[in-house]
């Protein structure tokens, strides 16, 4: 009797991947190579100022999801095999992704260089200090940071407050440690004694000004309007007043530049920014998304976690900064995920189960009605899993099309761009299709409304609550003419509402808003919702424990 062979893994196809020089990538993608600035073999940054004069910009298609759990959903795979599938139906497709985070790399999520034979290379250098970017913007978060207490412990004549400094720390990793921390112990010669705390790095407002900064002047003044902290007499404290911004766009402009790399079947991706979408904006960095536009006639893009984080997002921060709006969007759901919607647990999920999946589609639904709350269809991807049974995939496919709603069942996993090209196609006839594109609420409205709009039509929910606080901040903001920012929700990404244990579809529920803090540099508001940490933990069994290197130097473990 023969040993059943054990399934490959991520990152062993990836490893038996054979990657194109990045130079052949480049030029195959119409990349001068005066604009090439090579890292190593199959990286590389783009300078974008050495890019000819673009003719024509191409479409975008965003890739969301249904509400992730456990079970998992595959929207950066998804996003990899569309692209492919694309560019073997004669397109010219590119990719624009985030940068993985070593918190989620370390912890339980993994990388976020796609999976199976739909993945970005190379997978181990993108999801390990890929070129360096991020530790970039955490050094010039800290710089800052230091700047601060040394402007304090040098005479203060901001008057800055050490009780009222809202800029943190940050370093990528969770780290549930650094929450809060003192700092300044240890006499005069030490500094000024004061609470502190640190933030992940993607939570960072550089993070945010990164991503959505259109040109190194713009990183520069946006650098500058970030608010760090209050005087005693309550006045709002910017980098511009402490007159660094100059440093900290210095320590970002190599960073700055987009990264170039490739998928398996060879179709050319920019990876740049990373911020989370639970915490933040979730969105790739607009440099990224624009140079893409400029240099292929079709964008493959993702917006992190579920249409109600990430793609809103996307339609109401980065797509109105950017001036363009999402040409068709791919909404990613599985049929292990809709079974956890409907109530079966992780260890029940590889047996068919068609009634929880009837029970768990009123995510699906949502979702579909958020998507549609902007004027765009969705087209449904129903990533395929062995488990699958046909009963199950039938039911989901029937349902789509009572609803009106294009679908196709993908296996990019397993089949790279050709496991595509059903959904690849819906894409094609979609982009074709006009559609009404609009964000959910005008930046001028009330911040109340603005909040209330997202709840109601994003979320489902049927209002918000705000704490004290909360309403203390609104107060503040309203009175330094900052409430005609958009809004940024920080709230849990495994529920429309802020406690993550509703799966499915609640309704009837309020949004509690705990705390308003203005990013005047990113341009928007971040509103903190429920438990949601800025800095999160470790779980019980991290990621890192099954982690480690060959002989040879040869990573093992790496998701």
């Amino acid at each position: 009797m023969t040993e059943k062979a054990k399934p490959l893994t991520d990152l062993a196809i990836a490893a038996s991947a054979v990657m194109q020089p990045i130079g052949d990538i480049a030029r195959n993608a119409g990349i001068p190579e005066e604009a090439v600035e090579p890292y190593g073999r199959y990286k590389a940054k783009i300078d974008v100022s050495k890019l000819p004069a673009a003719k024509s910009f191409g479409k975008v298609v965003l890739v969301t999801a249904t509400s992730p759990t456990p079970a998992g959903e595959g929207k950066s795979t998804v996003t990899v095999g569309l692209a492919d599938a694309l560019a073997r139906l004669g397109e010219k497709s590119m990719i624009a992704l985030r940068e993985p985070s070593l918190g989620p790399v370390m912890g339980v999520k993994g990388g976020a260089a796609g999976g199976g034979y739909a993945q970005v290379l190379p997978m181990e250098e993108i999801n390990l200090h890929f070129n360096g970017d991020i530790h970039a913007i955490t050094t010039a978060n800290n710089a800052l940071s230091a700047m601060i207490d040394n402007h304090i412990h040098q005479g203060n004549v901001l008057q800055i407050d050490p009780r009222r400094i809202t800029w943190k720390r940050a370093m990528d990793m969770n780290d549930r440690a650094l929450r809060h921390i003192t700092i300044g112990l240890g006499g005069p010669g030490q500094g000024v004694p004061r609470e502190d705390g640190f933030d992940i790095t993607v939570a960072s407002e550089i993070m945010a000004v990164f991503c959505l900064a259109t040109s190194l002047t713009d990183l520069k003044e946006r650098l500058s309007q970030m608010v760090i902290g209050y005087t005693y007499d309550r006045e709002a404290v910017t980098v511009r007043d402490l007159g660094v911004e100059g440093a900290l766009t210095l320590l970002l402009k190599e960073a700055f530049k987009p990264n170039l790399v490739q998928t398996i079947e060879g179709t050319p991706a920019l990876i740049h920014g990373g911020p989370f979408a639970n915490i933040a904006h979730g969105c790739n960095s607009l440099m990224a998304t624009n140079t893409a536009r400029r240099l292929a006639d079709i964008v493959v893009t993702e917006a992190g976690f579920g249409s109600d984080l990430g793609a809103e997002k996307f339609m109401d921060i980065k797509a109105r900064k950017g001036g363009f709006a999402p040409d068709a969007v791919v909404l990613v759901t599985t049929i292990r995920a809709l079974k956890m919607h409907g109530g079966v647990a992780k260890t029940e999920l590889g047996k068919e189960n068609v009634q929880a999946v009837m029970d768990g589609i009123v995510n699906l639904e949502k979702h579909v009605e958020t998507v549609r709350s902007f004027g765009v269809q969705p087209v449904v991807a129903l990533n395929r899993f062995i488990t699958d049974s046909v009963a199950e995939l039938d039911f989901i496919m029937k349902w789509c099309a009572s609803k009106g709603v294009r679908a196709a069942i993908t296996d990019v996993w397993g089949q790279g761009g050709a496991g595509g090209q059903d959904l690849a196609k819906h894409v094609l006839e979609m982009l074709e299709e006009p559609n009404e594109f609009s964000p959910l609420y005008d930046v001028e409205q009330p911040v109340i409304d603005k909040i209330t709009a997202i709840v109601q039509k994003a979320y489902g929910g049927k209002g918000i609550v705000l704490t004290e606080k909360a309403r203390k901040d609104l107060l503040q903001i309203e009175q330094n003419g900052w409430d005609i920012l958009p809004v940024c929700m920080a709230k849990t990404q495994y529920s429309f509402s802020d406690d993550p244990k509703k799966l499915g579809r609640p309704t009837d529920f309020t949004i509690t808003i705990r705390e308003i803090i203005p990013k005047l540099g990113a341009g928007f508001l971040v509103c903190l919702t429920g438990d949601i940490m800025t800095m999160p933990g470790l779980p019980k069994k991290p990621a890192a424990l099954l982690m480690d290197i060959d002989d040879n130097g040869n990573a093992i473990g790496l998701m």
